[in-house]
């Protein structure tokens, strides 16, 4: 691996300023950001992630009243859930303005936003003076970053800089809820809950997630296989006859038994909020070569478990070899 090219908060500005890209700590996962106006900036996101540009992009600010810079029509659920949830790991997707190239949203005519709340994002937002577009910094549908050396070990001859501010605390991407339609739709869980999103909006709907090679997805995250290491992963039920590698490690959660014993555990309690800092840090771990095949326990399919599920689905194979 290529020395990695720690940066600091203010050099980090200036590289933005200057239509580079480099990877910044938030609370969900480390992003891969560049100056969210400038075409040649989103195109290196592109070209350093091996993203196809029919995966928008989401644009992150540093303060509400940015919204409108970057969108228009902003209706009043926007705001609501801005006052409620913001900073924090929720994006809103809404019409995009025209400052905003199409690149950025894949040539949709709306741009998914948000504004987090790991201070170092906030600090080199504010400082570089831009909206910035900041997709996950790793390689296009591998595990996603929640460490600097996690993006160095993807990312390192690839990108002008990587900011350090230690792991992330939520631990999965935003949720994204779309306030396009009349009825908000959650097209990606998190850790801000569909119920939470009911709670100051009333009903809200949850999207059906897929993806079409080739057209415009409506949010990030939505290819139907995603998150993955380079150890085939399996997510899904288990029989107690079925023959496995010799070499497989198991992702626990909470004090089940398992057909095989526990290499590592999300939560010894069966904390959800746990369980989802610690998924992607236990998939880069186990993701070796010493390893076959790695499994994971069932996870409750509700609140914060949606998150979970969602992206451990989206990384599992379909079926045991």
């Amino acid at each position: 691996m290529p020395y990695p090219p720690w940066t600091s908060v203010d050099d980090a500005a200036r590289l933005l300023q200057d239509g580079q890209v480099v990877a910044i700590p938030t609370e969900t996962v480390y992003g891969l950001a560049g100056n969210a106006y400038n075409p040649d900036a989103l195109a290196k996101i592109f070209a350093a992630k091996e993203r196809p540009t029919f995966d928008p992009l989401i644009v992150h600010i540093a303060d509400i009243a940015q919204l409108q810079d970057v969108a228009q029509d902003i209706p009043d659920a926007a705001y609501r859930l801005a006052e409620a949830y913001w900073p924090g790991p929720m994006t809103l997707v809404l019409p995009k303005k025209d400052c905003i190239p199409d690149l950025c949203t894949s040539g949709l005519p709306s741009v998914a936003v948000r504004f987090p709340s790991h201070p170092v994002a906030q600090e080199i937002i504010k400082k570089s003076g831009l909206p910035l577009a900041a997709p996950s910094a790793n390689l296009f549908k591998h595990v996603s970053p929640t460490t600097a050396m996690h993006v160095a070990e993807q990312l390192s001859d690839r990108i002008a800089g990587i900011v350090d501010g230690g792991p992330c605390q939520v631990g999965v991407e935003s949720a994204i809820v779309s306030l396009l339609g009349e009825i908000p739709t959650i097209l990606r869980p998190g850790a801000i809950t569909a119920e939470m999103v009911e709670k100051v909006l009333g009903k809200v709907k949850l999207g059906i997630s897929s993806s079409k090679p080739g057209q415009p997805m409506t949010a990030p995250g939505q290819c139907d296989t995603h998150y993955r290491p380079q150890v085939p992963l399996y997510y899904g039920p288990i029989t107690k006859d079925i023959q496995l590698p010799p070499r497989t490690a198991r992702i626990a959660f909470g004090n089940t038994e398992g057909v095989v014993p526990e290499t590592v555990n999300l939560s010894k309690t069966g904390d959800l909020v746990e369980a989802t800092a610690k998924l992607y840090a236990l998939m880069h771990e186990l993701d070796k070569p010493e390893y076959d095949l790695i499994l994971v326990d069932p996870i409750p399919d509700s609140g914060l478990g949606m998150a979970l599920n969602d992206r451990l689905k989206r990384a599992s194979i379909k079926h045991l070899p």
